[in-house]
């Protein structure tokens, strides 16, 4: 069974809720990837750009190598050749593309707690 799944970080595993939820994945054995919408450490306009960034993926223990930085590409992108479950995100339009061009399933985070249950159906979690 694939265990890969994706969170976006501005908006989404930047809060403590989305932070909570990828820790227990993780403590459950997931494989947890970061895959975000950011400029990587060589683009970006000062060394501590991201910085909050790995404050939040160190303190969960998300490898650095499990971050990907899309340097505003579309993340469809990035995940056409990839095998995830599914990436969570706050941003519709790039949700969209996901589900529309890849077969990630891309599950939007804003609204109700609707978004957990969709996750967790879709990982066999009850």
């Amino acid at each position: 069974m694939n265990r890969k799944v994706s969170f976006d970080f501005d908006g989404t595993l930047d809060r403590p809720k989305v932070q909570s939820y990828a820790q227990k994945l993780i403590a459950l054995g997931f494989d947890v990837w970061v895959c975000t919408s950011r400029v990587a450490d060589e683009f970006a306009p000062t060394r501590d750009w991201n910085n909050d960034l790995y404050e939040v993926t160190d303190r969960l223990k998300i490898p650095r190598t499990q971050v990907h930085f899309c340097n505003h590409d579309h993340k469809y992108k990035y995940f056409q050749d990839k095998k995830f479950v599914w990436h969570l995100d706050d941003h519709a339009f790039e949700l969209s593309d996901i589900n529309r061009y890849t077969t990630v399933a891309g599950i939007f985070v804003f609204g109700n707690n609707k978004w957990i249950g969709k996750c967790n159906k879709l990982l066999g979690i009850k």
